[in-house]
């Protein structure tokens, strides 16, 4: 059994590691939006993104204050495939942020008039990044049996992506270049939906 202290300790610094790179991301998506938008991409309004935001923090924080005002327990025997799956949801996310390169933001951006990105994971579906921040969002929690944190967040989370694809999706979709070279493709998950 590791030390308590211990365990917290790590899971913090992880937790503190993932919030510094969420502002690191957010610091590049403004960087790729100026690309876009001096190329003729469009910037499309979404007035949830401020929920998504607040699901990121609060993910973050209500799993640091689960375990340690909750003193959830650490179990090796969870915490390495928890971990495993939030590794690799996080390869995904980079894969993701690799192939769209100057497309991807944290912002809605219509960059259709840019060229229309096929490769990568998106051979296979439309969002493989909100999937990848799906298993996230229950993954990381569970690492130190945050459970509630894991529930919670991921059910906002989907709530969140289903308002943000509202107003992502259709402008996408108008573009006859996306509509024919992914409208047929699942949203989230190869062979479902």
């Amino acid at each position: 059994m590791l030390p308590r202290d211990l365990t917290v300790g790590a899971f913090l610094a992880l937790l503190a590691a993932v919030a510094v790179l969420r502002l690191v991301e957010i610091r590049v998506s403004r960087r790729h939006q100026r690309r876009m938008v001096a190329r003729g991409a469009i910037h499309i309004t979404n007035q949830h993104f401020s929920l998504m935001v607040s699901v990121h923090v609060a993910v973050l924080a209500g799993t640091a204050l689960e375990v340690l005002l909750l003193r959830r327990p650490f179990f090796l025997a969870l915490a390495v495939p928890m971990f495993v799956l939030f590794l690799a949801a996080n390869l995904v996310r980079l894969w993701v942020i690799r192939t769209l390169g100057d497309h991807w933001s944290v912002q809605i951006m219509d960059s259709t008039r840019l060229g229309v990105v096929t490769d990568g994971p998106f051979r296979y579906v439309r969002h493989p990044n909100y999937a990848a921040v799906f298993v996230e969002m229950i993954a990381l929690p569970l690492i130190h049996t945050a459970w509630i944190t894991a529930i919670a967040g991921s059910c906002l989370h989907l709530w969140a992506i289903r308002k943000r694809l509202e107003a992502e999706e259709p402008p996408l979709l108008a573009d006859p270049e996306y509509r024919a070279a992914m409208a047929a493709k699942p949203r989230f998950v190869p062979g479902l939906f």
